[in-house]
């Protein structure tokens, strides 16, 4: 019904009657998409790769953002979706499922999927599964000050997973903590590398979504008003160097990002009522 109401205000002409502040409408999503919470892009394919989180199918959706249509959907029968969060990719066309959505912080079965390169309308060559527990983690769940064990958004980067959290703690700081686990199969653990504190509001300043660059090595963050971009850090500890936050000029519940190119990001919002439920761009080199 949101797509109907949306294309119908839009061929009579109403387009400037919705702000999207800094945003960039590029599509209204197809109903399966309604609670997305990752996207991702790789080199290898002109699609938008898509997940959505619990309570949805274990599927891999392949959106092209010129038709606007789901050209691809992979059902991965060998996984499970849990509360799948978010999604990263390497160079080499991989990409990766964080099922590690953990709101109550007593999760004690994260995961990460490996979806092997892709062959021509065929399901993924392999899938391969990580699990992990967080190093500094011994109640499950935390008293309610501690919770912040919650991920929604993680990366690839040099062999490695990178998770950044989504602060879930009664006593909201906007501290974010960043892990790192092994990009490999099996049982490993979460070594926490540094924090960060976003700002203090709890409905704008949770991270639910992050992505990097290839190419520049620049990471990108996600809230529901702003963007965080982390650039010239040392090593792996992406909150050493410069971090400059945009604003969106637009509020919803933003939960998936990715690069289309080195100038723009891809953003995308979970559907609510006759809201969200879009794709969009932002640039963030003007």
């Amino acid at each position: 019904m949101k797509n109907f109401i949306l294309v119908f205000l839009l061929s009579l002409g109403f387009y400037g009657c919705f702000d999207f502040g800094e945003l960039k409408i590029i599509a209204s999503l197809p109903a399966s998409l309604e609670e997305i919470s990752g996207i991702e892009k790789i080199p290898q394919s002109n699609l938008i790769w898509a997940v959505s989180d619990s309570h949805n199918e274990a599927s891999l959706y392949g959106f092209n953002p010129k038709t606007k249509d789901i050209e691809k959907v992979f059902n991965l029968k060998t996984t499970k979706n849990t509360d799948w969060e978010d999604l990263a990719a390497d160079e080499n066309g991989r990409i990766f499922i964080g099922d590690f959505g953990n709101n109550s912080n007593k999760r004690k079965d994260l995961a990460i999927y490996t979806i092997d390169s892709f062959l021509d309308d065929q399901v993924p060559v392999s899938v391969e599964k990580t699990t992990y527990t967080y190093e500094d983690q011994s109640e499950f769940p935390p008293k309610k000050r501690k919770r912040n064990f919650d991920v929604e958004a993680f990366i690839y980067h040099q062999n490695n997973f990178y998770l950044f959290t989504r602060n879930r703690s009664s006593h909201f700081n906007g501290t974010v903590k960043l892990y790192k686990v092994p990009a490999v199969p099996g049982k490993r653990s979460a070594t926490l590398i540094s924090t960060y504190q976003t700002c203090d509001s709890r409905s704008i300043c949770q991270i639910t979504a992050a992505t990097i660059n290839f190419e520049t090595g620049t990471v990108a963050l996600l809230g529901k008003e702003n963007v965080w971009l982390l650039t010239d850090y040392e090593g792996d500890d992406f909150f050493s160097g410069t971090i400059e936050k945009l604003s969106l000029g637009h509020h919803s519940q933003k939960e998936s990002i990715c690069f289309k190119n080195n100038e723009t990001l891809y953003i995308a919002d979970e559907q609510n009522g006759v809201e969200g439920g879009n794709l969009y761009e932002f640039t963030i080199n003007k």
